[in-house]
């Protein structure tokens, strides 16, 4: 069924469990993800970026997605991740994304807060739901790059001053991930985790979940995270498999025995991943 974030948040809640929010570099990805689901039988959202959904076309995504949703019995959202325009903000939520993320996280607070605003009264009446970021996070997200010294982590103060003017259906936060890792694991800040968890019942958000080991996911998952972002992983995987296939392709196979393989590893990385997040439970 398709579904807002914030209705597949409170399924994952009530159940204990985070979900996964998977990007979708390309739609080949996308009947892989909801395979995934399916044969997990547990939430899933689907997410791209504002370059993604340029180059497949929005109301393609939504299309593809809405049509797989109406088969399985558990919440699909369709997210627009990392948006800072509010053009393409607008043009997801007018195409039928049920989801959108404003990314205001590099900007001072109270522009923030102003920004966020107009997003929420954009998306909330039409039934979509929106995310926020405070604190910086680094690494490279759909080629930008935010170094090292930009980074800082989310404060509780910030939290507090932030929910008191807006109302945002999930908030991701910095906790000491970094986008686009995956040859290191990340040091998580639990303390600060359980601060902002113990004063704000807002469901929040950890993004660049590849670089985290398992049991640091479930860890926080038990202090409050309810979304997981998985991205880097998903297109090393997918490239990988290409690269192997392609290699040993003649000029005159058909393409999809060579994508079928690719979207194969794309269904079990999603689906070892979603037994973490839902503290290696088979179903829900």
């Amino acid at each position: 069924m398709y579904a807002n974030l914030k209705e597949t948040l409170a399924y994952a809640k009530e159940r204990g469990i985070a979900v996964g929010a998977f990007n979708a570099h390309c739609l080949e990805m996308v009947p892989a993800m909801l395979h995934a689901a399916k044969e997990t039988n547990l939430p899933i959202i689907i997410q791209t970026t504002a370059g993604t959904a340029d180059y497949v076309g929005y109301d393609v995504f939504v299309a593809v997605v809405k049509t797989l949703a109406e088969q399985l019995p558990v919440p699909v959202t369709l997210h627009l991740d990392h948006a800072t325009d509010f053009a393409k903000i607008k043009q997801a939520v007018d195409a039928g994304y049920s989801s959108v993320m404003f990314d205001g996280s590099t900007l001072p607070i109270a522009e923030n807060i102003e920004k966020t605003l107009e997003v929420s009264a954009y998306a909330h009446p039409r039934n979509v739901s929106v995310e926020a970021e405070l604190g910086i996070i680094g690494g490279a997200e759909d080629g930008v790059m935010i170094d090292s010294t930009q980074v800082s982590f989310t404060q509780p103060e910030e939290v507090s001053q932030f929910l008191q003017h807006v109302t945002v259906d999930a908030l991701a936060l910095s906790i000491g991930t970094t986008h686009g890792q995956y040859k290191s694991k990340a040091n998580l800040q639990f303390d600060l985790l359980e601060t902002i968890a113990n004063n704000h019942a807002r469901p929040l958000v950890l993004h660049g979940g590849t670089g985290v080991k398992d049991e640091d996911i479930q860890k926080c998952v038990t202090r409050g995270i309810v979304k997981i972002n998985v991205g880097t992983e998903l297109l090393i995987a997918w490239t990988r498999t290409a690269k192997h296939q392609f290699a040993k392709a003649d000029l005159t196979d058909s393409l999809r025995n060579h994508l079928i393989p690719c979207n194969e590893q794309i269904k079990q990385v999603i689906k070892a991943k979603m037994a973490v997040f839902a503290l290696e439970k088979a179903s829900v």
